[in-house]
């Protein structure tokens, strides 16, 4: 196939990496000229993904015309600058098969990325979102990983587990486009909460207890929006919530860390060359929660801890004295 990547982070830069190991032609497109000419000098992105040597079959490009031109294009773009980027290029989808791997729900309209690129033509039969538990360094480190792509059509959802699928990189299918958005989404949310556990020093119980808990409200708030219950039990919910949560490559988890430990928000996102989506992420979800009339206790405080200034202490004090309940009331 001929595979055209929109993006060129870290997990865009993985995404290349793996697809260009076999047949596939590769072309990855960027507005940032600089990152391309450098990866082209050096052979790698210093930038995104230092240490791992880029295919040279895999070209880099600023005319977004080559890439809208491939059999597949794949979406890699921050949630946040889709539409801003979709818009500048006059993009039309209406005709394209598009797999997209970004994780996040665009602030102003509260809409999910598939919902995103409807906007722009994209059909349900031609969408398919790859999600899970796949930090980009492990995938082009070839550390064994698991993940799930989901589409309302079957077919797409096949033809991508034949693309992706090798011997370290295993892609499970789903029609749950909804559940699978959203988890991925919302569990940006809970590790910068994580984060903040972790910046406190607390143990692994308060851990424990935050992904479990964390996991039902995502859930409920999935459900609310018509995703079906067990997806949040599978790759897309627990999987990609745990491996978050824990990892030392997690950037929504670096900022919660940071924030417990007195630097301001705006200190933390100076210093990333990387988008931590999970930031953006927590004002959709606060908003999302009070649209859908679905209570979320733990987005609540992450986003009161972020934007109005909360002390974290303060926040896991009103957790933990909340009104008690049983554990499935929802």
């Amino acid at each position: 196939m001929k595979i055209g990547i929109l993006g060129i982070g870290a997990w865009a830069t993985a995404i290349a990496i793996l697809v260009s190991e076999t047949n596939n032609q590769v072309v990855v497109w960027s507005h940032e000229k600089e990152t391309i000419d450098s990866i082209r000098e050096m052979g790698v992105n210093r930038k995104y993904l230092p240490g791992f040597t880029i295919n040279p079959k895999i070209r880099y490009t600023d005319f977004i015309d080559e890439v809208t031109e491939c059999d597949l294009i794949v979406q890699a773009i921050p949630t946040q600058h889709i539409r801003h980027t979709l818009q500048k290029n006059s993009l039309d989808l209406s005709k394209k098969s598009v797999l997209n791997v970004a994780k996040g729900i665009e602030k102003e309209s509260l809409k999910r990325i598939s919902e995103i690129l409807q906007d722009f033509g994209c059909t349900k039969d031609n969408y398919a979102v790859l999600t899970g538990p796949s930090h980009a360094e492990e995938v082009a480190a070839k550390i064994p990983t698991a993940t799930v792509v989901a589409s309302a059509n079957p077919d797409l959802a096949r033809t991508i587990q034949g693309l992706l699928s090798n011997a370290y990189f295993r892609v499970y299918s789903s029609q749950d486009v909804i559940g699978c958005e959203m988890g991925g989404a919302l569990k940006n949310v809970i590790a910068i909460a994580a984060g903040i556990i972790d910046g406190l020093n607390l143990g692994d119980n308060s851990k424990a207890a935050l992904i479990t808990r964390g996991l039902a409200e995502i859930s409920r708030l999935g459900v609310s929006l018509g995703a079906n219950p067990l997806t949040f039990s599978g790759l897309s919910g627990l999987g990609d919530l745990v491996v978050t949560c824990i990892s030392r490559h997690s950037r929504n988890r670096y900022v919660g860390e940071n924030i417990a430990k007195g630097k301001t928000l705006e200190e933390i996102l100076s210093g990333m060359s990387a988008i931590a989506e999970g930031v953006d992420t927590t004002v959709s979800a606060y908003l999302l929660g009070q649209r859908q009339n679905v209570e979320m206790p733990i987005t609540e405080k992450v986003y009161e801890i972020l934007f109005r200034q909360l002390d974290p202490t303060i926040a896991i004090t009103d957790l933990m004295l909340r009104q008690t309940k049983p554990e499935w009331w929802w």
